[in-house]
């Protein structure tokens, strides 16, 4: 194995992932050179491996026997010693109540059971895109991108129309945020309150069942389970986290890029590029989620590196989605790329449940701008996010002509 000529940055901290130009060399760099990298803990942390090849990441993501998310599965839990709703919560639960939690919920995310939901988020999107080019301007990030996605999550689990914005701000910092200091802490109080908040409206729910994803929850066991309030709480958190930041983040970067580049604009707009190709380019472009993680449950063998049990291994989904035995010229953003491979959404047995209204969202996005807008230009700096888990922006200002 080669050692990269590269200094990999400590992959732990949110300012290494806002470095102008990114990561991409270094990602590359591993790629060829040190496919199974190690990372070197602190004092308080321990180390982990770092897997950035497309077919490494894919097989560990399908392989949940030997490579467990009930330890963790993002890096700030991971190193914190684990996740508090392993068990419980699908994205961080395995083997058979995995498979039961998850088929629990389909009944809610099938395309079938969406069908209403979709076509609403067609016409909210299409509303919103509408608004800003009547007014020539807005913040795409603020007044469309995070009001679709979680008004779409929300109607699902049926929260309160005048809850929605306080759900909105308490979802942004959980995960990721505008400040800088990791010290703030900012992160750790809004996921308490999101909690706190659905507890409530768990108990609500118990008293009086409706059709939304909490009654089914609270009334439906999963397998031969009975779904107690607390891991209700907890798959409505990971609903709600799952079923904005991915979406949001992908359609602002989308716009971002469409506002700079004339030629995929162009494709866009005489539908050289078709809906499905131009959403997965999207998708595959923005990787909104860096990293998924893993435990090993046994010693794994990877290109002459010894994955030892208990050790923890990140999967960066920026770098597998920029492989160039995958992607030709992964680097050139391209809405007509076909086939698109990626893995934003995931792979395997925690394939993302809310995949095909994700996908919706985003097609609903670029329909609208299509049809609606003949030209964007961005009209101010963009503000990132700060975070070592998500990737993109909060704050994008454009200009839209109309059509």
């Amino acid at each position: 194995m080669t050692t990269p000529s590269l200094a990999v940055p400590d992959l732990t901290d949110p300012v290494t992932h806002l470095a102008p130009g990114g990561l991409d060399e270094v990602w590359s760099e591993l790629r060829q050179n040190d496919p199974v990298h190690w990372h070197p803990g602190t004092d308080d942390t321990p180390g982990f491996w770092v897997l950035t090849r497309h077919a490494d990441v894919s097989k560990v993501l399908r392989d949940s026997a030997r490579f467990t998310s009930e330890r963790g599965n993002v890096l700030t839990t991971m190193l914190q010693g684990g996740d508090s709703g392993a068990g419980s919560m699908l994205a961080v639960t395995d083997g058979p109540h995995h498979t039961a939690l998850r088929n629990l919920l389909l009944k809610a995310f099938s395309p079938r059971a969406l069908d209403g939901v979709v076509r609403q988020v067609r016409e909210t999107t299409r509303r919103l895109v509408d608004e800003a080019v009547e007014r020539g301007h807005c913040d795409f990030a603020r007044d469309i991108a995070s009001y679709v996605p979680l008004a779409t999550i929300c109607d699902l689990l049926a929260v309160p129309r005048s809850d929605r914005d306080t759900v909105l701000g308490l979802t942004k910092s959980a995960l990721a945020s505008d400040y800088a200091d990791p010290q703030a802490g900012e992160d750790r109080l809004a996921r308490g309150e999101l909690l706190l908040y659905f507890h409530e409206l768990v108990a609500h729910r118990r008293a009086h069942p409706g059709d939304d994803v909490i009654s089914l929850m609270a009334t439906e066991p999963a397998g031969t389970v009975t779904l107690d309030d607390d891991a209700i709480v907890l798959n409505c958190y990971s609903l709600i986290m799952g079923g904005d930041e991915t979406s949001r983040l992908a359609m602002i970067g989308a716009v971002r890029e469409l506002a700079h580049d004339p030629e995929q604009w162009l494709s866009l707009k005489d539908g050289t590029a078709t809906a499905q190709q131009a959403t997965d380019e999207v998708l595959r472009w923005t990787t909104p989620t860096l990293h998924f993680g893993r435990v090993a449950t046994e010693d794994v063998e990877l290109h002459g590196q010894t994955i030892a049990e208990g050790d923890l291994v990140t999967l960066w989904l920026c770098a597998a989605n920029q492989d160039e035995t995958v992607f030709g010229d992964p680097e050139v953003f391209r809405l007509a790329r076909t086939p698109n491979k990626h893995l934003s959404l995931g792979y395997g047995p925690h394939f993302c449940l809310g995949a095909y209204l994700g996908r919706a969202e985003i097609t609903a996005m670029l329909d609208a701008l299509r049809d609606r807008v003949a030209r964007i230009e961005q009209t101010g700096d963009e503000r990132r996010i700060y975070s070592n888990f998500l990737t993109g922006m909060s704050s994008l200002p454009v200009s839209l002509t109309p059509a």
